[in-house]
């Protein structure tokens, strides 16, 4: 640890602490291991996205094949209702389903994982890396960079 947080080691939470014996190279890879779960939750949101999205547009197309009946083109309005309305995006599936296999499957598989070597490498704390980070980077005594709460 840097000068700058020598002084005040200690003041890193327990819940937070390295624990003994945790290598800098461990801490990071476990770090790192953290920081890629934190990109999958980005993807799961655009998953969502996606899901919603999908389902907003499809629900659009009920006005679409009333407004093309109006206009007396019942061939597209056919077309539309039969074609694409309650079409899966793929094969068998509705963008909830694909929501749900993801979740189900490797979503849950990545956090399990890294869950599992938290709890074994870093006696079941998160964000180890981040808390020595703030450490080394805060001013203690400064306004708003505290410890801790």
């Amino acid at each position: 640890m840097s000068a700058r947080g020598d002084a005040d080691a200690r003041s890193v939470d327990d819940a937070h602490a390295r624990p003994e014996g945790a290598s800098d190279e461990l801490v990071a890879a476990v770090g790192k291991f953290s920081e890629a779960l934190e990109r999958i939750e980005r993807a799961r949101g655009a998953l969502y996205d996606f899901h919603q999205l999908i389902g907003g547009a499809d629900g659009l197309l009920d006005d679409v094949v009333e407004q093309l009946r109006k206009a007396a083109q019942e061939h597209w309005a056919d077309r539309v209702e039969t074609e694409l309305i309650g079409r899966n995006v793929v094969a068998g599936r509705w963008t909830f389903q694909i929501v749900e296999e993801f979740e189900d499957g490797y979503y849950d598989a990545f956090r399990g994982l890294l869950r599992e070597v938290q709890d074994d490498t870093m006696a079941g704390r998160r964000h180890v890396f981040e808390a020595e980070m703030k450490q080394r980077r805060r001013t203690p005594g400064q306004p708003r960079h505290g410890a801790t709460p």
